[in-house]
């Protein structure tokens, strides 16, 4: 069931906007999929109270979905209960519904129970791209949200979800798609955009589920890799033939959820997990293929919360369980570490660190490794009830166009964080 919302100018024209700025977050962790906004002029310190909030709206539905946005609207999944899982369009300006397209229902989950959607939408031209935690892939038209494809990760590809079912969010690459039904028929796939058609499928020997983590692209040693974070380890394969070239799994060892997505600088990757640590590799391009060589490991001296890491001027910042933290990137040398004794979800943009911490509070901190410097604190105001005291505030956060927008299960608040001109 679909319900769309039209807005209109004097010549009948839809008010979208599908040309994308250099402040768009147009997909999961933004335009480069590394946490970093392009944003530039924003407040470099906040008010005892926070920024200036514009909206908030409390029917952004069940689950953890961080929106993606560009231009004048906003993209994002939620959820109502197990059998209805769907992708919104939003305005910007006040939060309002646009259109609703259904995806599928939610999918199970297998142990600890915290079901609901939990992937951000692709948005690329006129199209927008989601995949529902029970592995429905559907492409729709960014001005109504009419469905043009869809897949199912599980019955068109044989997929295997991890415990927690999908959460993936699906990445588009020039004309490709790529994304991970895990499993040994097609571990990773790469589609058509247009129209789904399948370009490549990767069978790794070890047929592997799906984890939690989104691909990332890197380029080195003469080819483009897509990287994953999958079940057993993080691994990488040729963007062109879906060859696999390495694999790293020192950080799974020991963890059930493989959450945060790797992080690349040059021909280094990191990767984390909570009970595995975070480690980097450095590749190596040999005769017969490329080999991930550790360069450091540690259980509890990284950045190894779900909420993810970012690199900025060759040093990683993210949290663990006391706080946030900086880190010589190459080494793994601890450069500070502050006590909030509270993990939480990164991103950057212009010089400032925005963390969403699991309590449900935002804090502003300087990207700096002088020393960590707090320059705003606040509590988003109306936080949800949460329906079992583990759920925390695991949304991560998103700086668009000079606003910050944050997410907790239910309600999607949105600030002004444009600095003074």
């Amino acid at each position: 069931m679909k319900s769309r919302l039209f807005y209109f100018v004097a010549l009948g024209v839809c008010s979208f906007t599908l040309v994308a700025g250099a402040a768009d977050w147009p997909q999961w962790r933004g335009p480069d999929r590394n946490g970093i906004s392009k944003e530039t002029e924003l407040l470099q310190s906040w008010p005892k109270d926070g920024p200036k909030l514009l909206w908030q709206v409390k029917d952004a539905g069940e689950g953890y979905s961080t929106p993606a946005v560009k231009g004048d609207r906003l993209y994002i999944l939620g959820n109502k209960g197990m059998e209805e899982e769907y992708l919104q369009a939003r305005d910007i300006k006040d939060g309002r519904i646009l259109w609703t397209t259904r995806l599928g229902k939610v999918g199970p989950n297998q142990m600890a129970n915290y079901p609901g959607c939990r992937s951000t939408p692709t948005v690329d031209g006129d199209l927008v791209y989601a995949l529902g935690s029970d592995g429905d892939l559907v492409c729709v038209k960014a001005a109504d949200g009419i469905e043009t494809w869809r897949k199912s990760l599980r019955n068109d590809f044989a997929g295997e979800p991890g415990f927690w079912a999908y959460a993936e969010s699906p990445l588009i690459d020039g004309d490709v798609l790529v994304c991970t039904p895990g499993g040994k028929e097609a571990t990773l796939i790469a589609l058509n955009k247009k129209n789904g058609a399948v370009i490549w499928k990767t069978q790794l020997p070890e047929g592997e589920k799906a984890a939690y983590a989104s691909v990332i692209i890197i380029e080195f040693g003469g080819l483009k890799h897509y990287v994953q974070f999958l079940a057993k380890g993080v691994v990488g394969v040729d963007a062109k033939s879906g060859k696999f070239l390495w694999r790293y799994d020192k950080t799974a060892e020991g963890n059930l959820g493989n959450i945060p997505t790797p992080v690349a600088d040059g021909g280094y990757v990191y990767s984390s997990t909570s009970k595995g640590g975070g480690g980097l590799v450095k590749l190596n391009v040999l005769k017969d293929g490329v080999m991930a060589e550790q360069v450091y490991h540690s259980l509890v001296k990284l950045p190894n919360a779900i909420g993810g890491a970012i690199v900025h001027d060759h040093f990683l910042y993210g949290t663990n369980n006391v706080g946030l933290m900086c880190v010589e990137f190459t080494t793994g040398k601890q450069i500070w570490q502050e006590e909030g004794r509270s993990a939480g979800a990164v991103c950057y943009a212009d010089g400032r660190l925005y963390v969403h911490l699991e309590n449900g509070d935002m804090v502003l901190a300087a990207a700096t490794p002088e020393a960590y410097r707090e320059l705003g604190r606040f509590t988003p105001p109306d936080l949800p009830e949460r329906p079992l005291p583990m759920v925390k505030a695991w949304t991560y956060p998103v700086v668009a166009n000079g606003r910050l927008y944050v997410r907790d299960l239910g309600i999607l608040w949105c600030y002004d964080v444009k600095g003074v001109k």
